[in-house]
């Protein structure tokens, strides 16, 4: 039988397509694709299902929701031509600053080969080579102050554990190591720039055409991450008090932040917020193991070292709901 006319098990196909069988299962529930059965009964991926589920992937990798991504896939391109256009400014963006660099890579030649010393400074700053991690501070207790290092800052970093691993106050020791941080707690209390507020109603607005519901805890947690001033913002639980829906649109949504806005440091226990499957080079992860082990970056794809053990600190809404005994779909902060 040719290749491209297999029809492959969850996993077979789970693993083709770089993603996860919960994944195609969501795929599956939202309409997006329509697996066949064998004569067991069990789900098989044809040629169709695997073209079809490479360009949600596909799509999902440019910070598009499944909601979007259905309108999309049903001829709708009016949500993709911005996102579209976005990507190409960033794109625009990078190499405006590699054809700056290599001007300047060929002066720094040009110099050398006229007999001129070398400046060390400007070369490791034309080479990307840090002298230094982009962020380090003492970890507080219960670590007693063992050294903790980021190497680079991403737009977006998610930082989960379980219970008691000591999350939330590696995250407030964060907020206070980073110079001009604002951190957001869960009461999502902060003196809000003129202005945020239009914004972040703006932005609700559009969130709820994406299937999120309005609530007060959505608008005041975009509400906070409407601030421009702020070098970064620490996130309490970004999840806290929001549904399913919610969350998987304000996830996409962050992923569509332009490069100018201030780095995120997210805590989340949910796999609406952070589907690990979607987790894009400009998103970083750290994982607070059990036992007050020193947090550590964890590379994101399986395999890697913690890959498994954060992903287990991930769970739906739902099952999170469940496991506190709430079924709003939302839980108290860990």
């Amino acid at each position: 039988m040719p290749q491209s006319s297999r029809f492959f098990s969850p996993s077979e196909a789970a693993l083709r397509l770089g993603t996860s069988i919960k994944a195609l299962r969501l795929y599956e529930e939202r309409g997006l694709i329509h697996p066949g059965r064998n004569r067991s009964g069990w789900r098989v991926y044809g040629p169709a299902d695997m073209t079809r589920a490479r360009e949600i992937a596909a799509l999902r990798a440019l910070g598009l929701g499944l909601a979007a991504i259905s309108r999309i896939m049903t001829g709708d391109g009016a949500e993709l031509e911005p996102v579209l256009a976005r990507h190409q400014r960033t794109l625009e963006t990078e190499l405006a600053g590699l054809a700056d660099t290599i001007a300047r890579l060929a002066e720094l030649r040009s110099d050398i080969a006229s007999g001129v010393s070398p400046d060390i400074a400007a070369v490791i700053r034309l080479t990307g080579t840090r002298t230094e991690p982009a962020i380090a501070f003492p970890l507080p207790w219960p670590w007693d102050g063992e050294l903790f290092e980021l190497a680079d800052m991403k737009p977006i970093t998610w930082v989960t554990g379980p219970l008691g691993s000591g999350k939330t106050r590696f995250l407030r020791t964060l907020s206070q190591t980073l110079f001009g941080a604002l951190e957001v707690r869960l009461d999502r209390r902060i003196e809000a720039e003129p202005g945020s507020a239009s914004r972040a109603e703006t932005i609700v607005g559009s969130l709820v055409s994406d299937g999120a519901t309005a609530s007060p805890a959505l608008l005041g947690l975009v509400t906070a991450l409407c601030q421009e001033q702020p070098s970064a913002l620490v996130v309490d639980l970004v999840e806290e008090a929001l549904d399913h829906p919610t969350q998987e649109a304000l996830a996409a949504w962050l992923r569509q932040r332009p490069a100018s806005a201030p780095a995120l440091f997210l805590m989340t226990r949910s796999t609406a917020m952070l589907d690990l499957d979607a987790v894009t080079p400009a998103e970083a992860l750290i994982l607070c193991p059990a036992n007050h082990a020193p947090p550590i970056i964890v590379p994101p794809f399986r395999g890697a070292t913690g890959y498994e053990a954060f992903a287990s600190c991930l769970a739906s809404p739902e099952v999170r709901a469940r496991t506190t005994g709430d079924q709003t779909g939302w839980t108290p902060a860990v």
